[in-house]
């Protein structure tokens, strides 16, 4: 009976996985350990798999994507009351959304038990932007632009080349500095890699009714980044879009 019980959710073993901080870095390795508790009866576990996940938006409303999975082990039996912990390391992989406004990341842990109820655990997690990023987003506030809005979108064409089948991407306004009047918003599309990241760039400028329903008045160019001084970006960034203005 306990067996029966355990199948449908009764009783079932439970899984944990701690993280030593939820503050995690594109590009990094996260060290975490595992808590499996056996339930009233023994249960024989396929596997333990991890999923590193995110929702983005579509056209009919939001959809989960994996950004990563993997498996720790395989074929694991876990007896009646048992606790049992497991090391494993998480990696951060770049393309990894940074959780700004509603974007949320997060790690689900899944016992694999045949003929159950897979017993899960969801760790969300505060995804910061890497150096260079950072670095972006400073430049960019130097010029005068401010934050509008953030959303992962759909890509499911990669035409990005991120790999994933989504983007994130950030939205601009103008307040101050060299470019306040002359452009509505600018966008960017972030496509990183450890040596460096490239911005797909929409220019939005200031302009008429017909202009904006021709969309004559925005531009799309792209500026690869090497190093983290947001000075010098903020010069390559400046230049880039003055060619637009």
């Amino acid at each position: 009976m306990k067996k029966v019980l355990a199948s449908v959710g009764i009783g079932n073993a439970t899984v944990d996985t701690v993280l030593p901080s939820a503050t995690v870095t594109p590009g990094e390795t996260v060290s975490a350990e595992v808590n499996i508790s056996g339930g009233s009866a023994e249960q024989e576990v396929g596997a333990i798999r991890f999923e590193l996940e995110t929702k983005y938006a579509t056209e009919e409303g939001y959809e989960e994507a994996d950004i990563d999975r993997f498996t720790l082990t395989e074929d694991l039996t876990i007896e009646p009351d048992r606790e049992e912990t497991r090391s494993v390391e998480i990696e951060i992989p770049y393309g990894t959304p940074v959780t700004l406004g509603n974007v949320d990341v997060w790690v689900e842990t899944e016992l694999d038990i045949d003929w159950a109820v897979d017993p899960e655990d969801t760790d969300y997690l505060d995804v910061r932007p890497t150096p260079r990023l950072q670095a972006v987003f400073d430049a960019m506030e130097d010029l005068g632009f401010s934050f509008r809005s953030v959303e992962c979108e759909a890509d499911p064409y990669d035409r990005y080349g991120t790999g994933n089948r989504f983007v994130q991407e950030f939205e601009f306004r103008p307040q101050a500095g060299p470019f306040r009047g002359d452009l509505d918003e600018v966008e960017l599309v972030v496509s990183e890699r450890p040596e460096e990241l490239t911005l797909f760039i929409e220019i939005d400028r200031r302009g008429g009714l017909l202009s904006e329903l021709a969309e004559t008045d925005e531009s799309k160019t792209s500026l690869t980044v090497r190093e983290t001084d947001p000075d010098a970006i903020r010069d390559g960034l400046e230049r880039t879009i003055s060619k637009f203005v």
